[in-house]
């Protein structure tokens, strides 16, 4: 793999200035989520709990330990210590339970919850390792039941509740999609037992997390449009339930940047395919999937949501998921996505293309080194694309910095570093200074390195205009191409299905070389790369896209 192997800092200057910039919120909750006391507290709250339901007939396998050790006390188990523990928690979120309901099949669900006990007995293996995992197990067990007419089983929701509730420091420190399901679920859970106490902590503590992570303009913490679907999914789910159920009502706040949330996503999904920038994390999540899209396609997720929190149709009137769930289709439609901007993201039209680019600010830790990077879409067609995520705890450890890293996106990197150091797989330190533009943003990386991006529609495309400057030996621009165009180099770019023209004020190299992307969590494929090398004395760098 380009990207090389996998190097983390552990100078303390470094680890300092990135606890600055989380925060003392944070900081201290991460303590606190990972103390001794709290790892204590922690394995007394999930001592060893009799399975709520006995094994009564054979059912198909159940994915369990997956290479951990299958009686390690969840409160010892440490996720990134082993094999990629991703793909076995997504195995196990209980997403056939909902698909058991609709197919009228739900008098397999205690079978097949009896065998997920049997196979991960309470509160031992990796199963049981995160909280958030034990949320949405909760919110597919409720909603099954809820599609069925029945009450969930009452054992399991509480097993799953007292996992929810052992270690919230640390879903909180965490500042993404972990506080929003854990609180999430155990709304759900109080619900689902009569816990009224329970229902409404869990509701308090939703809405609170959605005041810290969702801006006003419906922005998430996380700039990643894959977990902003699973963020609509997981709260669209329990505010349906909660409804159901009669439970503790949302903020209006909270129904406020639902709403605002459901029409930033809007903006970002391909309307003829739904489809999703791989900008952020990518990981395939997808949950509640009622209408059997799959990770692929975030219509049926916007329906649910625009339905429930905005009083109107994403577009997707006929969608199997809401019509089971008894969501009517509201004679009001979302508006057709436009120019647009937010927090951390900007999008300009040119007839029937998207130019779409993640800007500043960083309000919260970065999960990618793609500031300034910029996603092309021709109606369906992904042109100028993101790499995507590969794998959080890949075999091959070169995975994480090149996915991660600048290499791995369409922007500029200086001197073949990233735009600020890495400290582990999930974290950097010394973010770059960011602003805002007209038609862009800007960038100041912690050597000085300057970088600054904005995009133009014209009457054949786009032109983009970089500016660079700072103390730099070397200025790389890439433009990642669709794979299988029959993409040609040309004497100022290359072209294909498009044509990208380059040019500036000093001399730049081309090369089209071979890169790679990861469109599904755990695979690389190849894909060309227009590569365009500047030197110090270069200040200014045009691209000319040519759609025609």
């Amino acid at each position: 793999m380009r990207g090389g192997p996998l190097s983390i800092s552990f100078d303390w200057r470094l680890r300092l200035d990135a606890m600055l910039r989380l925060g003392p919120r944070p900081v201290v909750l991460a303590l606190l989520g990972r103390g001794a006391l709290t790892r204590a507290m922690v394995a007394v709250r999930l001592r060893d709990r009799l399975s709520p339901v006995a094994l009564r007939a054979p059912f198909p396998a159940i994915p369990a330990a997956g290479g951990f050790d299958a009686a390690l006390r969840a409160a010892r188990l440490r996720p990134m210590a082993g094999p990629d523990i991703r793909p076995l928690w997504e195995a196990n979120r209980w997403a056939e339970l909902p698909r058991l309901a609709l197919a009228g099949e739900a008098a397999r669900m205690p079978e097949h919850l009896a065998a997920w006990f049997a196979a991960n007995p309470p509160y031992r293996g990796p199963n049981w390792g995160c909280g958030q995992e034990a949320a949405l197990r909760a919110l597919h067990l409720a909603l099954a039941a809820a599609l069925a007419g029945m009450e969930p089983d009452a054992g399991a929701m509480r097993l799953l509740a007292r996992r929810i509730g052992a270690n919230p420091a640390y879903a909180m420190a965490q500042d993404n999609n972990h506080p929003i399901s854990e609180a999430a679920g155990l709304l759900v859970c109080g619900l689902a037992t009569g816990e009224a106490r329970m229902a409404r902590r869990g509701a308090r503590r939703l809405d609170a997390a959605v005041a810290r992570l969702v801006a006003p303009d419906g922005s998430f913490a996380q700039p990643s449009p894959a977990y902003h679907r699973l963020l609509l999914d997981v709260v669209s789910v329990a505010e349906w339930l909660r409804r159901r159920g009669s439970g503790p009502p949302a903020a209006p706040a909270t129904r406020e940047r639902m709403a605002a949330a459901t029409r930033w996503l809007h903006f970002l999904a391909c309307p003829q395919t739904g489809a999703l920038p791989r900008i952020g994390h990518q990981d395939g999540s997808h949950f509640a999937d009622l209408s059997g899209a799959g990770p692929e396609d975030a219509r049926a997720s916007l329906e649910r949501a625009a339905r429930l929190f905005c009083g109107a149709s994403a577009g997707w009137r006929q969608d199997p998921g809401c019509a089971a769930m008894g969501l009517p289709a509201p004679e009001d439609t979302l508006p057709e996505p436009g120019d647009w901007a937010s927090l951390g993201f900007l999008a300009r039209r040119s007839g029937g293309a998207r130019a779409i680019i993640r800007t500043g600010p960083l309000r919260f830790r970065p999960g990618h080194a793609d500031l300034l990077h910029l996603d092309l879409w021709v109606g369906a067609k992904n042109l100028l694309r993101d790499g995507g995520t590969g794998a959080y705890n890949p075999q091959d450890p070169g995975w994480i910095p090149y996915f991660q890293g600048a290499r791995a996106h369409n922007t500029i990197g200086f001197d073949g570093e990233d735009q600020m150091p890495r400290l582990g797989p999930f974290l950097f330190a010394h973010w770059p200074e960011t602003g805002a533009l007209p038609e862009g943003g800007w960038l100041r990386d912690w050597r000085g390195r300057f970088h600054a991006r904005e995009v133009f529609a014209t009457a054949e495309g786009y032109r983009i205009e970089d500016r660079v400057g700072g103390p730099f030996r070397e200025a790389v621009l890439r433009w990642r191409l669709a794979p299988g165009g029959g993409w040609r180099p040309t004497r100022d770019g290359v072209e294909g299905p498009l044509r990208l023209s380059i040019s500036g004020d000093a001399a730049i190299a081309f090369s089209l070389v071979e890169g790679q992307e990861s469109l599904a969590y755990g695979k690389a494929s190849p894909l060309p790369v227009l590569e365009a090398r500047i030197g110090p004395g270069a200040t200014r760098v045009t691209t000319l896209i040519r759609l025609s």
